[in-house]
């Protein structure tokens, strides 16, 4: 039985979208230090001057609580219209998997994957060509695929580092179509979001109108796709009231204005900040104000289209499309909720949400494009990015363990406990994994949670798992607590090994020494 397919059971924060929000902090915690000083000189009284700086202090301290985060986290994004070609062979340097320190998460957004209607279905039935190459590349490195979602040529995937998989919970996916309007999905966005330590997170994968003249239809197409992408979480029920949104993609935007002469030979002498003022986008943000609550790095990189195919050679056909920055990735931090006039004083210093107590930094660290890819028309884009945070939670929902030596000679056991209070459900089940897996039903074998009722919060739960559904071989294995309300792994044990068979032996599958025992 198959629990997936059978009935089973720049610098940014969350309290203000101003990239020089962190010096800002730094600022006024000087000035309340220096206040401090002062008072200190000044009082005449000693009881006042103890009230005053004991005042001071607890918003110098507030200040430093607010805006330094106790973690940080490495993300990777990529967006890349990859024209309907298969993937090169080696993606290494598109991940940028030497670089340190390493990521946290991964972030994948492709358009025109190849979508022709035999090649589509055949991909509904089992992964396509680009999920298989990013997993085969990212699990040997213990990075898992959470979720991932697909319209026709679009395609995001998300992978995580194995030991944030219990943190990674209530993810869902959707998507929205705007071709031949919007009943045709060849233009259109897909998302996917979930909570990253408690905190809402969102990403949307676009791909807009083409078309020189089509930037003003560009932008409504953007407006709609976050208008129209909806949640089933109360607090979040669209892009925008997540607490960060990265929203990437072909967004199509052109260079206005300029002739093809100018902006190869701007682009030639690196000149390309004289092309800024006349990108479609930039353009658009200065005048609509939804687009202004999301930011972009600088443009310090070539236009990403359109190439000769495995070349560096813009466009020679008889087209001559001028380049273009047509691949962006932008991202918005939810705007702190200012209190209205009737609130009283004590509203003024809190939010409904919490930004206050748990806000997130986001810093771009590189925004720039991987040239020496060339099985496309466009050119790959890639930002990282250090999100700084403070866990709102540390401690996994559930806690599951094997028992004991595990082999195929006998039944195993594990125990699971329910540490924190959520939804579960009698589907839940429990997966065995092996070191390395591709995502959550990449299992060896699972067993079904205690059917009969519902565990109470820190019972110990003991389950058997079948000799027969253990490896015959030995090799490194986790068991992973999947929750099917929540869609996620919300538990995972350390890593144990399981021995090596006799079984095995006697089919021949391993030599006759087994774990160090002539037979």
């Amino acid at each position: 039985m198959d629990p997936f397919t059978d009935s089973p059971r720049q610098r940014s924060d969350s309290m203000s979208s101003s990239a020089s929000q962190g010096s800002r902090s730094k600022m006024l915690l000087r000035q309340r230090l220096s206040q401090l000083l002062t008072c200190i000189e000044d009082m005449s009284s000693d009881d006042e001057a103890s009230e005053e700086v004991s005042r001071t202090l607890d918003e110098a301290f507030q200040l430093c609580g607010r805006y330094i985060p106790t973690d940080a986290f490495r993300l990777h994004v990529v967006t890349w219209n990859v024209a309907t070609a298969e993937p090169p062979e080696d993606i290494t340097s598109l991940l940028q998997l030497d670089v340190q320190p390493p990521a946290d998460l991964y972030v994948i957004g492709l358009q025109e994957v190849n979508a022709a209607p035999v090649r589509f279905i055949s991909d509904l039935l089992a992964e396509d060509s680009w999920s298989h190459i990013f997993m085969d590349t990212l699990a040997p490195r213990e990075f898992v695929k959470i979720t991932s979602v697909r319209m026709q040529g679009l395609l995001l995937l998300v992978f995580a580092k194995q030991i944030h998989l219990p943190y990674i919970q209530n993810i869902q996916t959707t998507y929205t179509r705007t071709g031949i309007f919007g009943y045709w999905g060849n233009k259109g966005g897909v998302s996917a979001r979930f909570s990253f330590y408690g905190h809402m997170v969102c990403f949307l994968n676009c791909h807009l109108a083409a078309h020189m003249n089509y930037a003003l239809q560009r932008v409504d197409e953007f407006e709609y796709i976050l208008e129209a992408q909806n949640f089933d979480i109360f607090d979040t029920p669209q892009v925008r009231d997540h607490k960060v949104a990265f929203c990437f993609g072909d967004l199509n935007f052109r260079i206005a204005d300029h002739g093809l002469h100018f902006l190869r030979s701007s682009i030639n002498s690196d000149r390309l900040n004289l092309l800024w003022s006349k990108d479609q986008l930039i353009t658009m943000r200065k005048k609509e104000p939804f687009l202004q609550e999301f930011e972009e790095g600088p443009l310090n990189f070539k236009p990403t289209y359109k190439f000769d195919r495995n070349s560096d050679t813009y466009d020679t056909s008889g087209k001559k499309r001028k380049p273009a920055w047509t691949d962006r990735i932008l991202w918005r931090i939810k705007p702190k909720i200012l209190p209205s006039e009737d609130d009283d004083e004590n509203a003024s210093t809190s939010t409904d949400d919490g930004q206050d107590e748990y806000p997130i930094l986001v810093s771009q660290d590189k925004y720039t494009s991987d040239m020496s890819y060339g099985v496309s028309d466009h050119k790959p884009v890639i930002a990282t990015f250090s999100v700084e945070l403070r866990k709102c939670f540390d401690t996994p929902m559930v806690h599951v363990s094997p028992v004991g030596v595990w082999s195929a000679d006998q039944d195993a056991l594990l125990t699971y406990t329910i540490q924190e209070d959520f939804m579960s459900s009698t589907w839940d089940w429990i997966g065995l994994y092996k070191v390395g897996f591709k995502s959550a039903s990449d299992y060896q074998t699972f067993v079904w949670v205690r059917e009969n009722e519902l565990p109470e919060i820190n019972e110990v739960i003991q389950v058997s798992v079948d000799k027969d559904e253990i490896p015959l071989l030995g090799g490194h294995y986790v068991l992973g607590y999947y929750s099917t309300n929540m869609q996620s792994i919300i538990g995972l044990s350390a890593n144990f090994q399981i021995l090596e068979s006799k079984r095995a032996v006697m089919e021949g599958l391993v030599p006759d020494n087994v774990n160090g025992i002539n037979n």
